[in-house]
């Protein structure tokens, strides 16, 4: 039996996911990329995560935000 896909409204959805504690603290959230497009597709998504002075990197099938506008160095 497939079970309903639900959808929060964006900004909503942006809300929920920019007011986690990780986010709260300049920490990094990851999300699913194919959740992100499902929900309020990457444009969107990227256009906040810029908003904000925030970092986005995508690896794996993940999107890692970087909740903190300091500096990136990737060691290896």
């Amino acid at each position: 039996m497939n079970m309903p896909i639900r959808h929060t409204p964006p900004d909503d959805w942006i809300r929920a996911i920019f007011s986690a504690n990780a986010v709260l603290k300049g920490g990094v959230v990851r999300r699913q990329v194919s959740w992100v497009e499902r929900e309020i597709g990457r444009e969107r998504f990227e256009l906040e995560v810029r908003r904000r002075g925030y970092r986005l990197l995508e690896c794996g099938g993940q999107y890692v935000v970087i909740c903190n506008s300091d500096p990136v160095r990737m060691i290896c």
